[in-house]
Protein backbone atom coordinates (compact mmCIF):
# COMPACT_ATOMS: atom_id res chain seq x y z
CA UNK A 1 0.00 0.00 0.00
CA UNK A 2 1.70 3.52 -0.63
CA UNK A 3 2.30 6.08 1.52
CA UNK A 4 0.09 9.16 0.65
CA UNK A 5 2.48 12.25 1.54
CA UNK A 6 -0.44 14.75 0.23
CA UNK A 7 -0.35 17.50 2.78
CA UNK A 8 -2.04 20.86 3.59
CA UNK A 9 -0.01 24.02 1.26
CA UNK A 10 1.99 26.11 3.21
CA UNK A 11 0.51 29.90 4.44
CA UNK A 12 2.95 31.98 1.47
CA UNK A 13 5.09 33.38 1.46
CA UNK A 14 6.14 31.35 4.95
CA UNK A 15 9.99 32.26 6.61
CA UNK A 16 12.75 31.52 5.72
CA UNK A 17 15.20 32.18 9.28
CA UNK A 18 18.65 33.71 8.72
CA UNK A 19 20.87 32.52 11.17
CA UNK A 20 24.05 34.59 10.39
CA UNK A 21 24.78 37.99 9.39
CA UNK A 22 28.82 37.23 9.20
CA UNK A 23 28.36 33.66 7.23
CA UNK A 24 24.60 33.65 5.64
CA UNK A 25 22.80 30.06 6.35
CA UNK A 26 19.43 29.59 5.58
CA UNK A 27 16.88 26.94 8.24
CA UNK A 28 13.12 25.97 7.57
CA UNK A 29 12.16 24.44 10.33
CA UNK A 30 8.13 23.42 9.53
CA UNK A 31 8.06 19.85 8.29
CA UNK A 32 4.75 20.61 6.04
CA UNK A 33 6.97 23.70 4.40
CA UNK A 34 9.64 21.20 3.47
CA UNK A 35 7.35 18.19 2.42
CA UNK A 36 6.02 20.59 0.09
CA UNK A 37 9.17 22.18 -1.10
CA UNK A 38 10.64 18.86 -1.95
CA UNK A 39 7.45 17.37 -3.61
CA UNK A 40 5.97 20.37 -5.80
CA UNK A 41 9.33 22.41 -6.04
CA UNK A 42 11.91 19.74 -6.40
CA UNK A 43 13.82 21.42 -3.39
CA UNK A 44 16.00 19.38 -0.95
CA UNK A 45 18.40 21.25 1.16
CA UNK A 46 20.32 19.17 4.21
CA UNK A 47 18.87 18.61 6.94
CA UNK A 48 20.94 19.03 9.76
CA UNK A 49 19.35 18.01 13.26
CA UNK A 50 20.73 15.63 15.50
CA UNK A 51 19.62 14.63 19.35
CA UNK A 52 20.78 15.78 22.56
CA UNK A 53 21.72 12.03 23.91
CA UNK A 54 23.56 11.36 20.36
CA UNK A 55 25.30 14.61 19.38
CA UNK A 56 27.56 12.91 16.79
CA UNK A 57 25.79 10.15 15.15
CA UNK A 58 25.03 12.09 11.25
CA UNK A 59 23.28 9.36 9.71
CA UNK A 60 19.40 9.84 10.61
CA UNK A 61 19.26 13.13 10.83
CA UNK A 62 15.85 15.42 11.74
CA UNK A 63 15.07 19.10 11.69
CA UNK A 64 15.91 22.03 10.51
CA UNK A 65 16.69 21.80 6.79
CA UNK A 66 19.47 24.05 5.82
CA UNK A 67 18.86 25.19 2.23
CA UNK A 68 21.76 26.37 0.32
CA UNK A 69 21.84 30.59 -0.16
CA UNK A 70 20.91 29.96 -4.26
CA UNK A 71 17.42 27.72 -2.75
CA UNK A 72 16.62 30.57 -0.47
CA UNK A 73 17.33 32.83 -3.60
CA UNK A 74 15.09 31.17 -5.84
CA UNK A 75 12.27 30.87 -3.62
CA UNK A 76 12.41 34.60 -2.36
CA UNK A 77 12.46 35.61 -6.04
CA UNK A 78 9.78 33.55 -7.24
CA UNK A 79 7.20 35.06 -3.83
CA UNK A 80 7.08 31.84 -2.08
CA UNK A 81 9.19 32.58 0.95
CA UNK A 82 10.99 35.51 2.66
CA UNK A 83 14.06 36.10 5.05
CA UNK A 84 13.84 36.58 8.52
CA UNK A 85 16.51 37.89 10.68
CA UNK A 86 16.40 34.83 13.34
CA UNK A 87 18.25 37.28 16.37
CA UNK A 88 16.38 40.05 15.76
CA UNK A 89 13.15 37.97 15.60
CA UNK A 90 13.61 36.77 18.90
CA UNK A 91 14.29 39.86 20.53
CA UNK A 92 11.69 41.65 19.41
CA UNK A 93 9.02 38.71 19.77
CA UNK A 94 10.12 38.58 23.10
CA UNK A 95 10.19 41.80 24.68
CA UNK A 96 6.31 42.22 22.71
CA UNK A 97 4.88 39.18 25.12
CA UNK A 98 2.93 40.58 28.07
CA UNK A 99 3.09 39.34 31.36
CA UNK A 100 0.21 37.47 31.22
CA UNK A 101 1.70 35.71 28.17
CA UNK A 102 4.59 34.93 29.55
CA UNK A 103 3.39 33.13 32.50
CA UNK A 104 0.80 31.31 30.56
CA UNK A 105 3.69 29.81 28.78
CA UNK A 106 5.64 29.08 31.72
CA UNK A 107 2.56 27.29 33.29
CA UNK A 108 2.75 25.18 29.86
CA UNK A 109 6.29 24.19 29.80
CA UNK A 110 5.46 23.30 33.75
CA UNK A 111 2.67 21.26 32.85
CA UNK A 112 4.57 19.19 29.92
CA UNK A 113 7.48 18.72 32.41
CA UNK A 114 5.39 17.32 35.26
CA UNK A 115 3.16 14.92 32.27
CA UNK A 116 6.81 13.76 31.02
CA UNK A 117 8.00 12.65 34.58
CA UNK A 118 4.49 11.18 35.34
CA UNK A 119 4.96 9.02 32.42
CA UNK A 120 8.95 8.18 32.78
CA UNK A 121 7.85 7.27 36.42
CA UNK A 122 4.90 5.57 35.56
CA UNK A 123 7.06 3.29 33.33
CA UNK A 124 9.70 2.66 36.31
CA UNK A 125 6.91 1.53 38.47
CA UNK A 126 5.39 -1.08 35.84
CA UNK A 127 8.57 -2.24 34.80
CA UNK A 128 9.22 -2.87 38.71
CA UNK A 129 5.86 -4.49 39.36
CA UNK A 130 6.90 -6.91 36.45
CA UNK A 131 9.99 -7.95 37.61
CA UNK A 132 8.74 -8.20 41.41
CA UNK A 133 5.76 -10.32 39.55
CA UNK A 134 8.31 -12.98 38.11
CA UNK A 135 10.62 -13.57 41.40
CA UNK A 136 6.95 -14.37 43.37
CA UNK A 137 6.32 -16.91 40.27
CA UNK A 138 9.83 -18.05 40.60
CA UNK A 139 9.98 -19.00 44.05
CA UNK A 140 8.66 -22.63 44.26
CA UNK A 141 7.78 -24.58 47.49
CA UNK A 142 10.66 -26.93 46.83
CA UNK A 143 13.01 -24.08 45.98
CA UNK A 144 11.88 -22.62 49.63
CA UNK A 145 12.28 -25.55 51.18
CA UNK A 146 15.72 -26.66 49.89
CA UNK A 147 16.97 -23.00 50.88
CA UNK A 148 15.41 -23.75 54.56
CA UNK A 149 17.09 -27.51 54.86
CA UNK A 150 20.44 -25.18 54.14
CA UNK A 151 19.84 -23.14 56.92
CA UNK A 152 18.39 -25.40 59.33
CA UNK A 153 20.73 -28.50 58.11
CA UNK A 154 17.59 -30.97 58.51
CA UNK A 155 14.90 -32.23 56.23
CA UNK A 156 11.25 -31.23 56.31
CA UNK A 157 8.82 -33.79 54.99
CA UNK A 158 5.31 -32.46 54.20
CA UNK A 159 2.35 -33.80 56.08
CA UNK A 160 -0.10 -36.48 54.88
CA UNK A 161 -2.77 -34.94 53.51
CA UNK A 162 -0.91 -31.23 52.13
CA UNK A 163 -0.63 -30.97 47.93
CA UNK A 164 2.41 -28.98 47.00
CA UNK A 165 1.17 -26.34 44.40
CA UNK A 166 3.36 -25.30 41.58
CA UNK A 167 1.84 -21.25 41.49
CA UNK A 168 2.00 -19.96 45.42
CA UNK A 169 -0.51 -17.69 45.97
CA UNK A 170 -0.46 -13.98 45.36
CA UNK A 171 1.49 -12.19 48.35
CA UNK A 172 -0.71 -9.58 49.48
CA UNK A 173 0.20 -5.56 49.66
CA UNK A 174 1.43 -4.76 52.93
CA UNK A 175 -0.90 -2.05 54.70
CA UNK A 176 1.23 1.54 54.12
CA UNK A 177 2.86 0.78 51.03
CA UNK A 178 1.67 2.94 48.04
CA UNK A 179 0.63 2.37 44.89
CA UNK A 180 1.63 2.82 41.28
CA UNK A 181 -1.05 5.85 41.42
CA UNK A 182 0.14 6.69 44.87
CA UNK A 183 3.68 6.97 43.52
CA UNK A 184 3.07 8.66 40.75
CA UNK A 185 0.92 11.38 42.59
CA UNK A 186 4.18 11.81 45.03
CA UNK A 187 6.87 11.53 42.36
CA UNK A 188 5.09 14.49 39.92
CA UNK A 189 4.43 17.01 43.09
CA UNK A 190 8.27 16.02 43.87
CA UNK A 191 9.50 16.96 41.05
CA UNK A 192 8.68 17.94 37.43
CA UNK A 193 11.36 17.64 34.32
CA UNK A 194 12.62 20.83 32.74
CA UNK A 195 11.83 20.82 29.29
CA UNK A 196 13.61 22.91 26.64
CA UNK A 197 11.05 23.93 24.14
CA UNK A 198 12.07 23.16 20.78
CA UNK A 199 10.31 26.05 18.45
CA UNK A 200 9.60 29.16 19.39
CA UNK A 201 5.78 29.30 17.59
CA UNK A 202 4.46 29.69 20.24
CA UNK A 203 4.64 32.21 22.35
CA UNK A 204 6.34 34.29 19.66
CA UNK A 205 4.32 35.85 16.52
CA UNK A 206 4.53 34.48 13.66
CA UNK A 207 6.73 37.07 11.47
CA UNK A 208 5.30 38.51 8.77
CA UNK A 209 6.57 39.15 5.34
CA UNK A 210 7.13 42.81 6.43
CA UNK A 211 9.67 41.97 8.20
CA UNK A 212 11.56 40.19 5.26
CA UNK A 213 15.24 41.01 4.85
CA UNK A 214 16.60 41.81 1.12
CA UNK A 215 17.40 38.76 -1.07
CA UNK A 216 20.44 36.03 0.03
CA UNK A 217 23.38 37.40 -1.47
CA UNK A 218 24.77 34.24 -3.44
CA UNK A 219 28.00 34.02 -6.09
CA UNK A 220 26.34 35.19 -9.84
CA UNK A 221 27.92 32.46 -11.96
CA UNK A 222 26.71 29.54 -9.63
CA UNK A 223 23.10 30.96 -9.42
CA UNK A 224 23.00 31.37 -12.89
CA UNK A 225 23.76 27.34 -13.79
CA UNK A 226 21.75 26.83 -10.04
CA UNK A 227 18.34 28.37 -11.91
CA UNK A 228 19.28 27.40 -14.86
CA UNK A 229 19.52 23.44 -13.97
CA UNK A 230 16.36 24.06 -11.65
CA UNK A 231 13.95 25.72 -14.49
CA UNK A 232 14.97 21.81 -15.93
CA UNK A 233 13.37 20.61 -13.38
CA UNK A 234 16.78 19.01 -11.90
CA UNK A 235 17.31 18.54 -8.14
CA UNK A 236 20.29 19.32 -6.26
CA UNK A 237 22.03 19.17 -3.53
CA UNK A 238 25.50 20.83 -2.38
CA UNK A 239 28.41 18.91 -3.49
CA UNK A 240 31.86 19.52 -1.77
CA UNK A 241 32.22 16.18 -1.38
CA UNK A 242 32.54 15.20 -5.16
CA UNK A 243 34.67 18.97 -5.24
CA UNK A 244 31.94 21.14 -7.47
CA UNK A 245 28.98 23.37 -6.18
CA UNK A 246 25.95 21.17 -7.06
CA UNK A 247 24.91 17.93 -7.43
CA UNK A 248 22.79 17.22 -9.80
CA UNK A 249 19.99 14.76 -9.85
CA UNK A 250 17.29 14.00 -12.87
CA UNK A 251 14.55 13.50 -9.76
CA UNK A 252 14.32 13.12 -6.13
CA UNK A 253 17.77 11.31 -4.85
CA UNK A 254 15.94 9.02 -2.64
CA UNK A 255 15.40 7.58 -6.37
CA UNK A 256 17.82 8.41 -8.73
CA UNK A 257 21.69 8.66 -8.39
CA UNK A 258 23.18 12.03 -9.34
CA UNK A 259 24.18 12.26 -13.08
CA UNK A 260 26.60 15.69 -12.90
CA UNK A 261 29.08 17.30 -10.88
CA UNK A 262 28.16 20.75 -11.46
CA UNK A 263 30.65 24.05 -11.27
CA UNK A 264 29.38 27.61 -12.26
CA UNK A 265 31.73 30.07 -14.09
CA UNK A 266 31.82 33.21 -16.21
CA UNK A 267 31.84 32.90 -19.35
CA UNK A 268 35.47 34.49 -20.01
CA UNK A 269 37.16 32.87 -16.97
CA UNK A 270 39.93 30.55 -17.75
CA UNK A 271 39.84 27.33 -17.10
CA UNK A 272 43.20 25.46 -15.95
CA UNK A 273 44.15 22.38 -18.29
CA UNK A 274 44.66 20.51 -15.52
CA UNK A 275 40.99 21.15 -13.57
CA UNK A 276 39.89 19.70 -16.85
CA UNK A 277 41.70 16.93 -16.40
CA UNK A 278 41.05 16.26 -12.67
CA UNK A 279 37.39 17.04 -12.89
CA UNK A 280 36.87 14.72 -16.22
CA UNK A 281 38.39 11.82 -14.61
CA UNK A 282 36.84 12.49 -11.43
CA UNK A 283 33.14 12.92 -12.51
CA UNK A 284 33.96 9.30 -14.80
CA UNK A 285 35.62 7.45 -12.01
CA UNK A 286 32.37 8.02 -10.15
CA UNK A 287 29.87 7.58 -13.16
CA UNK A 288 28.84 11.20 -13.26
CA UNK A 289 29.79 14.03 -15.86
CA UNK A 290 31.79 16.57 -15.02
CA UNK A 291 29.56 19.67 -15.78
CA UNK A 292 30.48 23.32 -16.06
CA UNK A 293 28.27 26.73 -17.37
CA UNK A 294 27.53 30.10 -17.36
CA UNK A 295 25.99 32.83 -18.68
CA UNK A 296 26.37 33.28 -22.53
CA UNK A 297 28.22 36.49 -23.80
CA UNK A 298 26.33 38.70 -26.29
CA UNK A 299 27.16 41.49 -28.35
CA UNK A 300 26.84 45.25 -26.90
CA UNK A 301 26.28 48.62 -28.82
CA UNK A 302 29.69 48.37 -30.11
CA UNK A 303 29.45 45.03 -31.99
CA UNK A 304 31.91 43.97 -29.79
CA UNK A 305 31.39 40.34 -27.66
CA UNK A 306 31.34 41.24 -23.48
CA UNK A 307 30.50 38.72 -21.18
CA UNK A 308 27.50 39.50 -19.11
CA UNK A 309 27.34 41.41 -16.06
CA UNK A 310 25.23 38.62 -13.88
CA UNK A 311 25.76 40.63 -10.92
CA UNK A 312 24.79 43.97 -11.40
CA UNK A 313 21.69 42.39 -13.43
CA UNK A 314 20.66 40.76 -10.89
CA UNK A 315 20.29 43.95 -8.40
CA UNK A 316 17.20 44.89 -10.98
CA UNK A 317 13.37 44.05 -10.67
CA UNK A 318 12.88 41.17 -11.85
CA UNK A 319 9.41 41.18 -14.77
CA UNK A 320 7.28 38.79 -16.26
CA UNK A 321 7.39 38.28 -20.18
CA UNK A 322 4.04 37.31 -21.76
CA UNK A 323 5.85 34.43 -24.13
CA UNK A 324 8.47 33.62 -21.19
CA UNK A 325 6.66 30.52 -20.74
CA UNK A 326 7.09 29.54 -24.37
CA UNK A 327 10.66 30.79 -24.25
CA UNK A 328 13.72 27.90 -23.52
CA UNK A 329 14.63 27.72 -19.66
CA UNK A 330 17.83 28.43 -20.75
CA UNK A 331 17.14 32.43 -21.61
CA UNK A 332 16.50 34.49 -18.58
CA UNK A 333 14.90 37.46 -18.44
CA UNK A 334 16.38 40.37 -16.40
CA UNK A 335 13.91 43.90 -15.33
CA UNK A 336 15.97 45.89 -17.79
CA UNK A 337 14.56 43.48 -20.84
CA UNK A 338 17.56 41.71 -21.54
CA UNK A 339 18.25 38.11 -22.48
CA UNK A 340 20.49 36.35 -21.11
CA UNK A 341 21.56 33.12 -22.00
CA UNK A 342 23.11 30.08 -19.46
CA UNK A 343 25.11 27.94 -21.76
CA UNK A 344 26.40 24.03 -20.33
CA UNK A 345 29.23 21.78 -20.88
CA UNK A 346 29.37 18.56 -20.35
CA UNK A 347 33.21 16.53 -19.98
CA UNK A 348 34.17 13.41 -19.45
CA UNK A 349 37.15 11.32 -19.33
CA UNK A 350 37.89 8.72 -22.42
CA UNK A 351 40.61 6.97 -21.07
CA UNK A 352 39.43 5.15 -18.66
Amino acid sequence: MAVSVDGPSPVLPFPIFRISSAVERYFLYDNNVITWLRKTHHILGVLIGTLPQIPQQNVFLGLPLELMPEEARLLCEKGLAHTVDDLEWHQLGTYSLTSDERNAFMRDIAREGGEAAKAAERKKLESTERAMRRLRLGSTPDRDSRSSNIDNNKDSVPNEGETETLFPPATPRRAGSPSISESLEYSYSKKAWSITPATALPPLPTPSSSTGRPLPNVKASSYALFKHLHAHHYNMSPGLRFGCQFLVYPGDPLRFHSHFLAIGMDWDEEIDLLDLIGGGRLGTGVKKGWLIGGVEARMDDQNNYAADSVAKEMSHDRTTSPNRDAMDGAAEYWGNGSVSRVRTFCIEWGGM
